[in-house]
């Protein structure tokens, strides 16, 4: 069976697509099937699979919404072992449902208060799901106050942040622009261990 991971967030423009590309295509490692679905009527994702090589690693892909989002995941949870869902920008009925279906639910969050505070409506969604979630701080300086007041206001609200982080690189947008992820565009790059670092973090153990 599949394990489901929901990126989510209500706040546009967080780096839900990025992060779900690159997270679908880092998972492909050890030859484990992936399955990458694009729900956000944006289809940002659709756009970028359009320009994935053919010389990629094959990653399974679908746009799906509404009633075909649930008949996608029960036709492919038996097949695939981590089913990536990129969700729409809001807390409508298709981010409900990615949700209620998800194992995990990752929710980028940008170093800025605003992205925090937009980040309360997702974490809420989660939580009435019953779902587990985690923060992903994503474009994340190396330092600044900015980034120090961030984390103080996670800290003091012990919100559920991942450990891994994804820094503020070129080397995303450079790969998104190829139709791949940074791991296979810039193996060597810092992006890239930020990538296979979280998920890593993320691999389902044995058996399950």
């Amino acid at each position: 069976m599949a394990f489901i991971i929901a990126v989510a967030q209500q706040k546009g423009g967080a780096g839900k697509s990025t992060l779900a590309a690159n997270l679908a295509v880092a998972l492909l490692a050890g030859g484990k099937r992936v399955a990458l679905l694009d729900t956000d009527p944006q289809q940002s994702l659709a756009r970028w699979h359009a320009l994935r090589p053919a010389t990629a690693a094959e990653l399974v892909f679908e746009s799906s919404s509404g009633w075909r989002l649930t008949g996608a995941i029960d036709r492919l949870r038996k097949s695939m072992d981590y089913i990536v869902l990129d969700t729409p920008p809001h807390a409508d009925t298709d981010s409900r449902i990615a949700i209620r279906a998800s194992d995990l639910v990752l929710i980028p969050l940008q170093p800025s208060l605003p992205d925090l505070w937009a980040s309360e409506a997702t974490v809420k969604l989660a939580e009435d799901e019953k779902r587990e979630h985690r923060l992903v701080l994503n474009r994340l300086p190396a330092s600044g106050r900015l980034r120090d007041v961030v984390m103080e206001e996670l800290a003091r609200r012990k919100a559920p942040l991942l450990k891994q982080s994804l820094g503020n690189r070129s080397a995303f947008a450079a790969a998104f622009a190829l139709g791949l992820g940074v791991t296979e565009s810039a193996p060597r790059s810092a992006a890239a261990d930020e990538v296979r670092a979280l998920a890593s973090s993320l691999i389902k153990p044995k058996g399950q």
